[in-house]
């Protein structure tokens, strides 16, 4: 009887063994966990705010964690993901062009093509803003103080354009290079006359201005301008900007726009692009509820005019809504 009672309690506690290694084998994540650094922009820019929702989604909705982080904007984030600092960044889809071709603000570096597109994201309306009355147009720029961006970003080349399509040229201005909170503050303390700011409207530094100096307006980019524009350089597309999108601002105002687009770097996984294009452009509908830009999402939007190859995780996303694009 000892002896059976002995094996009894010999197999008893082989099988409690592998019942214990049974449990932590199956608690264990089915999935290798992901973390991605998304590059952004300016605390008061669009990019930041919405690139901390898209990321969040993704995190919730996918086994990667996204940290997103307050850049210089498109080409500090290009840049910082072809070092390998960052994996993901919201880039002006001009600027990526720039890049992939190495022109304009990538001409004394060199191309670079270690990233690849994502989707295109929103309209980035190229806004003229001032508080001296008697800017109307721009035109009306001559001989004043303007803020046209940091060296070489967007903006700045965006500012170029812009000039350069109503007969103006850097020389014509009392040029000033700051970034959207440089622009604002300056804006607010009377220190120059107008700024270009390229962002998603409503942009948060524009809101604040308007709400503490009412005679801050946005001044129209249409008729022959943008026509000359448009003509010059196909990135950009009329954009009208809603009534009452900005405090004070009661009519539809017309301007200019390229697209905000998300980048992802070339070496990321097929599954990981895959399952972050899914995790946004499955959730649209509470992106939209959480940020106002997220009502520009839309397969539409994602894949036209983008002129960067896609990564084949989002390529793969897309076919599956039956939308062909380009992966080389």
């Amino acid at each position: 009887m000892k002896k059976i009672l002995s094996v009894l309690l010999v197999l008893a506690l082989c099988f409690s063994l592998v019942a214990c290694g049974t449990t932590d084998t199956s608690s264990k994540p089915s999935a290798k966990k992901t973390t991605m650094t998304m590059g952004t922009g300016s605390p008061t820019g669009t990019y930041y705010a919405y690139g901390g929702v898209l990321g969040q989604y993704v995190q919730n909705n996918t086994n990667i964690t996204v940290k997103p982080v307050s850049t210089g904007g498109s080409k500090d984030n290009i840049q910082s993901i072809d070092s390998g600092d960052y994996q993901l960044g919201t880039v002006q889809s001009d600027v990526m062009d720039y890049a992939w071709n190495g022109t304009r603000t990538f001409e004394e570096d060199g191309k670079i093509d270690t990233f690849r597109t994502v989707a295109g994201l929103y309209a980035e309306a190229v806004q003229l803003i001032t508080t001296n009355p008697d800017i109307k147009s721009v035109a009306d720029l001559k001989d004043k103080k303007v803020s046209i961006g940091a060296p070489g970003s967007g903006v700045y080349f965006n500012a170029m354009d812009t000039l350069t399509a109503a007969g103006l040229t850097e020389k014509d201005i009392k040029p000033q290079y700051q970034n959207f909170d440089e622009s604002a503050d300056a804006l607010k303390d009377g220190k120059i006359d107008a700024a270009f700011i390229v962002a998603g409207a409503p942009t948060p530094a524009i809101t604040e201005l308007c709400m503490t100096n009412a005679n801050t307006r946005i001044v129209p980019i249409d008729g022959d301008v943008a026509e000359k524009l448009m003509e010059d350089n196909t990135f950009y597309s009329v954009y009208k900007i809603p009534a009452d999108t900005y405090a004070n601002q009661t009519e539809e105002i017309l301007t200019v726009t390229v697209k905000a687009t998300l980048i992802v770097s070339a070496d990321a996984s097929e599954d990981d692009v895959y399952n972050l294009t899914a995790a946004i452009f499955n959730n649209i509908d509470a992106i939209s509820k959480e940020h106002a830009k997220g009502a520009e999402l839309t397969l539409e939007n994602a894949t036209e005019g983008l002129t960067v190859p896609f990564h084949a995780g989002a390529a793969k996303y897309f076919k599956e809504k039956n939308i062909d694009v380009a992966t080389k």
